[in-house]
């Protein structure tokens, strides 16, 4: 009987034996496979990406006219002053800069900063980089066009004089500095040249068809962290190349304004940021017009024109409605509504209350006994079939509504003077907006839409006066109020800007159309 007790009781401590074991092994096998989804985590975090340039022309900044090398060589090559991912001018090489007089200003340099070679930055740099842009046909010479001296004080200091006051000429310092002792004006890529910069990234290798781009160690800015290690820059033949192998994930990123991406690149393995382009459509509304002058009749063609209805019938929803020509972000202006601004019964009752009536389909007055109808001329270019039909839509639009429109075709000279001239009623515009906020095309002397108020004279000249962000923002909130209740304008639409981006790509991407590669040393697979 003791026997069988010991035997049990044997059994009994094999089974605990057993069953402890299987656990402390299950434990340390979940312990393992824990540290290895770890250790795979970290080993899939790639600290590189992969960028796209089609039809390379040089890698030279100063000489490019290729927007993909524009944009890359931002990251190697740096400007006195840069633009932010809302638009505004933001110290770089230059640390400020100031207002002599109306025509002259001063600038002072960052010290103590090195090119990627090592070499010592100065305003000789400066100076040597305006003397190219002037003698050279280049992207960037039209910033000087007003600058008609360069004068160095010292090594850090340099003064430029203009030949015109131009407002927020800071925004036109945003052209790349190049290095004095090494430049060189052949073909950087098909030469095999490293260039050097002062940029947060530098040129690593030259090879046939890519270059590879990493931290430059010399970079003055030590605030900034630089956790993105490589940058692989692809060289393709044609855009059809560079959309191909964003499509088969050889290139984690494209930039572009082109309407119809997804044609090109499909809509699976990727997301997309949407952002306004620089692209603004908008009507100009003479006001010194006979029926123009009435700000009531301008009203009401703002009121009878359904935005939405352009962007989704000639645009097909590609590109967005705008309310205001600085409605793309710039930190000078807050979106104050999203609606359209298309309510037509407002219209109807607004020119009711001023002595029109809706007769035989138009609107009409009776002034010194002569009936006069709501009848105006909108002029487009010929060429421009886009801009033909985005009138014709408004054709109909107003014509519903009891105001007549007659659409005038003009050849690109005849449109040209008659912008000159401002002979017209109306025209329909597109143009591409600046980065600069400054209004002068719509509000300044001689502006588009002849149009005065003493108003918005004063308030152009205070914030070209001033340094003051909040009372910079102050005024153009109210520029933006009086452009929507006095009607000088009505802005209708802009170009949708899209940053297409590998789904594995990790990031805050703050791109923007003036640079795609806004935080970039943040970003990585």
């Amino acid at each position: 009987m003791k026997s069988n007790i010991f035997k049990y009781i044997f059994i009994i401590f094999v089974i605990i034996i057993v069953v402890v074991a299987f656990f402390v092994i299950k434990s340390n096998e979940e312990e393992q496979e824990i540290e290895k989804e770890t250790t795979s985590t970290e080993k899939e975090i790639v600290r590189q990406i992969r960028l796209g340039i089609a039809q390379c022309d040089t890698f030279n900044p100063l000489l490019t006219n290729n927007k993909n090398v524009q944009d890359i060589t931002k990251l190697i090559y740096e400007p006195l002053v840069d633009i932010s991912s809302d638009y505004k001018a933001t110290p770089i090489l230059a640390t400020e800069w100031a207002k002599q007089d109306a025509t002259t200003y001063i600038i002072k340099l960052r010290e103590n900063i090195k090119w990627s070679n090592g070499e010592r930055f100065t305003a000789t740099d400066v100076q040597f980089t305006y003397d190219k842009l002037k003698e050279n046909s280049s992207i960037y010479s039209s910033n000087l066009e007003h600058v008609t001296l360069l004068e160095i004080v010292d090594d850090y200091t340099i003064k430029m004089y203009l030949d015109q006051e131009v407002p927020f000429f800071e925004y036109y310092l945003t052209f790349p500095i190049v290095s004095k002792t090494f430049y060189d004006t052949q073909d950087y890529y098909n030469t095999g040249i490293v260039p050097v910069g002062t940029g947060k990234y530098k040129v690593d290798s030259v090879q046939e068809n890519y270059i590879v781009l990493t931290p430059n160690t010399n970079w003055w800015d030590r605030d900034t962290e630089v956790t993105l290690e490589e940058i692989t820059v692809n060289v393709y033949d044609s855009v059809g190349e560079l959309y191909n192998a964003f499509k088969l994930g050889n290139v984690d990123m494209v930039s572009t304004n082109n309407m119809n991406i997804q044609d090109y690149i499909g809509t699976m393995g990727y997301t997309t940021k949407e952002i306004k382009g620089r692209e603004h459509g908008f009507l100009v509304l003479n006001t010194q017009n006979a029926l123009l002058a009435n700000q009531e009749v301008r009203r009401a063609i703002s009121y009878s024109i359904d935005k939405n209805h352009i962007v989704s019938n000639v645009f097909q929803n590609k590109y967005f409605t705008s309310s205001f020509p600085l409605d793309f972000g710039s930190w000078v202006y807050q979106e104050q509504d999203a609606s359209s601004g298309y309510n037509p019964e407002q219209a109807n009752q607004l020119l009711t209350e001023n002595g029109w009536s809706y007769r035989s389909s138009y609107w009409q007055k009776t002034i010194n006994r002569r009936t006069q109808r709501i009848e105006l001329n909108l002029i487009v270019k010929a060429s421009n079939s886009t801009q033909v039909s985005v009138a014709e839509n408004i054709k109909t639009q107003l014509e519903s509504q009891g105001i007549r429109m007659n659409i005038q075709q003009y050849s690109d000279e005849q449109y040209k003077l008659a912008i000159q001239n401002k002979s017209y009623d109306m025209i329909l515009c597109d143009m591409n907006l600046s980065p600069n906020p400054d209004m002068s095309l719509f509000f300044g002397e001689n502006n588009l839409a002849n149009y005065a108020n003493e108003e918005v004279t004063n308030l152009m000249n205070e914030v070209k006066n001033t340094t003051d962000e909040e009372t910079i923002k102050k005024d153009y909130a109210r520029l933006a109020e009086i452009y929507k209740t006095d009607i000088p304008y009505i802005s209708l639409y802009t170009n949708k800007h899209t940053i297409a981006y590998n789904t594995e790509l990790v990031g805050e991407i703050n791109s923007n159309w003036f640079n795609p590669f806004c935080g970039i040393e943040t970003w990585y697979r």
